[in-house]
């Protein structure tokens, strides 16, 4: 029962995250397509670990790091949305999703 939860919470926050990032722009980065490719939050519900697929890479280093600076507004309209499903809202912390680099590099060596 317990893992039933951690999913549904899991799958919110990651809705209500990615609708954030689309309606907000971090940073001046026309252009780019940023998605929340998955949400893994702690047992607790205390600590949300969002990956961020960023296309194209070339910058992806700024662009989370700009995210990172603006964690608390991005808390704080998550915590907007979603006040009526959970009681405590998770501090939430982001990093790059590079499994689309790594399955490609491997489809390289595959070739």
């Amino acid at each position: 029962m317990e893992k039933t939860r951690l999913k549904k919470v899991e799958r919110l926050i990651q809705k209500e995250l990615s609708l954030i990032l689309q309606q907000n722009t971090f940073g001046n980065y026309r252009n780019v397509l940023i998605s929340v490719t998955v949400v893994r939050i702690s047992p607790d519900l205390s600590i949300a670990r969002s990956y961020l697929s960023i296309f194209p890479t070339d910058n992806s280093e700024e662009i989370i790091d700009a995210i990172n600076k603006n964690t608390s507004k991005i808390r704080y309209e998550l915590g907007k949305k979603v006040r009526h499903q959970l009681r405590k809202i998770p501090d939430v912390k982001f990093f790059i999703d590079d499994s689309l680099d790594y399955a490609g590099k491997i489809n390289d060596l595959l070739k």
